[in-house]
């Protein structure tokens, strides 16, 4: 595993809820990040508290996130180390309820 993938791996791991974006929480850079603060804010998710990392400020994490991920777009949320999705599921999941448990349920 290289470098940029035990970065990443070590960021899932050890907080609860991850948000790899374009910008950040109270700046997002694309509508795309924006939409997926926006879902998290609904679901109760304090801004304050969530870990979001920036790929445009590192062009590592930027393309690794996608190979880890196996997910070829930005953002891309991780709950309790589980990969969720990019906003489109984000929205489908929180639309039906499902998100709003997944965050807020017990660790699996």
């Amino acid at each position: 595993m290289s470098d940029t993938q035990q970065r990443i791996a070590q960021l899932v791991q050890n907080h609860d809820i991850v948000l790899f974006m374009k910008g950040t929480a109270s700046f997002p850079m694309c509508g795309f990040s924006g939409r997926a603060i926006q879902i998290l804010k609904a679901c109760g998710v304090d801004p304050r508290t969530l870990t979001t990392v920036n790929v445009l400020e590192d062009q590592e994490v930027r393309q690794g996130i996608k190979e880890f991920s196996n997910w070829p777009t930005i953002p891309q949320l991780y709950v309790r180390g589980e990969f969720i999705g990019g906003s489109d599921i984000m929205m489908e999941m929180y639309e039906s309820g499902e998100l709003q448990q997944v965050i807020g349920g017990p660790a699996a």
